[in-house]
């Protein structure tokens, strides 16, 4: 399932995608990935593997890596 993320204007931001699993994954509005919701885990993990925060707080990685 995916879900678009639009600004108040409604600008696109970008896209969570849940896959079967129950992860996500972020990408900005160019489509580059952002990071992910490791539900395993549980935990929000950046581009680079590292954890951001533990929980799903995937919609975060939108505000806080803007390109």
């Amino acid at each position: 399932m995916q879900e678009t993320i639009r600004t108040i204007s409604g600008q696109t931001i970008g896209t969570i995608t849940t896959l079967s699993n129950g992860d996500k994954e972020v990408k900005d509005f160019y489509g580059r990935v952002l990071g992910y919701y490791r539900k395993s885990q549980d935990a929000t993990i950046d581009f680079y593997g590292k954890i951001l925060y533990r929980g799903d707080m995937s919609a975060a990685l939108l505000i806080i890596i803007r390109p």
